[in-house]
């Protein structure tokens, strides 16, 4: 939209304020109400914002030895810009509108932005004559709890939603059906279209399919979903969680990315080969070979790695397959308009702009270097020997991405340096805390 479109709209609004918002580097929206006036001038000229969303935790702790900010610098603004086309009436909060925000005109952060960093590997593949559309889907727990019981109790034995482990449960649904209801028609009312939505196995577990577009407008998407699902949740005295491991002895949660690359109006990956073209066959060949070097861009926590484990729906190698949910990559081939790739490494705890930046630069990659796939797997993906491994925690994904030239050459070498700078951080975090299941081994025994 042009500036005079949308001061035309603010003015005609009932509102004295508009919600900005931003995503830092683990997926969480940060921003302000700002007033009408001040939103006019910052949609006019870029406007400061206190560039210490990038140097601290998802605790508000500040990072130690990332270089683009810190007290090193002072915490000084950045230049912030807003997204003209993002406009969204937030229909919980009396239509108050709201904008993404992101990093791209700022020289010293764009390359740690993860908006600016997709918008980047998008134009490149609009370069070279793709459009690629996506779209993510995501598991996540319910509880019957509050934050402030969800903190008495210590995050342990939380009351879960619904109880027992019904999926596609049409009769557990229906115990919700006022919170169900609302999240579906909320959300579309909010520009977040569903293509469906359902429960998992699992207390509490919901899934929802968001529906697919060009992947800027699939990445806002998904990363305001989660939010959104969260403050919905509130309204009806729910917690939602996007945690991707909340219980050993419970199904894990997705964040699975599905993914095409067009050509105006056809679908570049629908072929003669088994219903795949060469294009999406160099495609899948490119998230193989760069996925163990990638890792911690899809599967960014400590926790992410309780989910990806043998016999939990979630891959543990560098697999593709057709229709198979054992493997990391599961092809689609279908029809001319539905033939896509589905990238199962991704938790619900991912960051929507960092794990589709993965996906798309990482087929790229393939079609670029004309890389071919291995053979598909066929049957379980767990015993498939000849496959290459992932890594099983964060610390050792991490020390592989830094490492690694093909993420230097993917995303840039700052990027990749700040990245994991805040992943190696993350490792630490965790190492410093004795945890219940510490106790409970070693407390009397040993």
């Amino acid at each position: 939209m042009e500036i005079a479109e949308i001061k035309s709209i603010i003015d005609a609004g009932d509102h004295n304020k508009v919600k900005v918002a931003f995503c830092d580097i683990d997926g969480i929206l940060r921003g302000k109400l700002m007033s009408t006036d001040k939103f006019l001038s910052a949609v006019q000229d870029d406007f400061g914002f206190c560039d210490i969303v990038f140097g601290w935790d998802s605790s508000d702790e500040d990072y130690d030895k990332v270089k683009v900010t810190g007290w090193h610098t002072g915490y000084p603004d950045g230049k912030a810009t807003i997204d003209h086309n993002s406009l969204r009436n937030i229909p919980w909060e009396d239509d108050v509108p709201m904008f993404l925000a992101d990093f791209r005109n700022d020289n010293k952060r764009a390359h740690v932005c993860p908006r600016t960093l997709l918008n980047s590997i998008t134009e490149k593949a609009n370069a070279i004559g793709y459009t690629p559309k996506f779209s993510q889907e995501f598991e996540w727990f319910n509880f019957a709890e509050s934050p402030q019981t969800v903190n008495e109790k210590g995050f342990r034995n939380l009351e879960g939603l619904t109880p027992g482990m019904f999926g596609y449960s049409l009769l557990r649904a229906s115990l919700e059906s006022e919170y169900v209801h609302d999240l579906f028609d909320s959300l579309e009312e909010f520009g977040i279209p569903l293509e469906g939505l359902h429960t998992e196995t699992g207390p509490g577990v919901y899934e929802a399919a968001i529906t697919y577009s060009g992947i800027q407008e699939a990445a806002d998407r998904a990363v305001l979903f989660k939010t959104s699902v969260k403050e919905l949740a509130y309204q009806h005295s729910i917690m939602a969680t996007f945690m991707a491991k909340f219980d050993m002895n419970l199904p894990g949660c997705s964040g699975h990315v599905h993914q095409s690359l067009w050509k105006g109006d056809v679908n570049a990956f629908h072929g003669d080969d088994n219903g795949m073209s060469d294009v999406m066959r160099h495609y899948v060949a490119g998230q193989l070979h760069c996925l163990p070097e990638i890792l911690p861009m899809m599967a960014p926590t400590v926790n992410s790695y309780k989910r990806l484990v043998k016999g939990a729906w979630a891959p543990t190698t560098a697999t593709w397959g057709i229709d198979n949910r054992t493997v990391a990559l599961r092809a689609l081939p279908g029809g001319d308009k539905s033939c896509r790739l589905e990238t199962r490494v991704p938790g619900a705890d991912c960051n929507p702009f960092l794990a589709m930046s993965a996906c798309l630069a990482a087929g790229l990659y393939g079609i670029e270097n004309k890389l071919e796939p291995r053979d598909p797997t066929q049957g379980s993906g767990y015993d498939d020997k000849d496959a290459v491994g992932l890594a099983n925690n964060l610390q050792k994904a991490t020390g592989i991405m830094r490492d690694s030239t093909i993420a230097k050459e993917l995303f840039g070498a700052d990027f990749v340096d700040h990245f994991c700078t805040t992943r190696e951080w993350e490792w630490r975090q965790f190492s410093n805390e004795v945890t219940d299941w510490e106790r409970k081994r070693y407390f009397e025994i040993i």
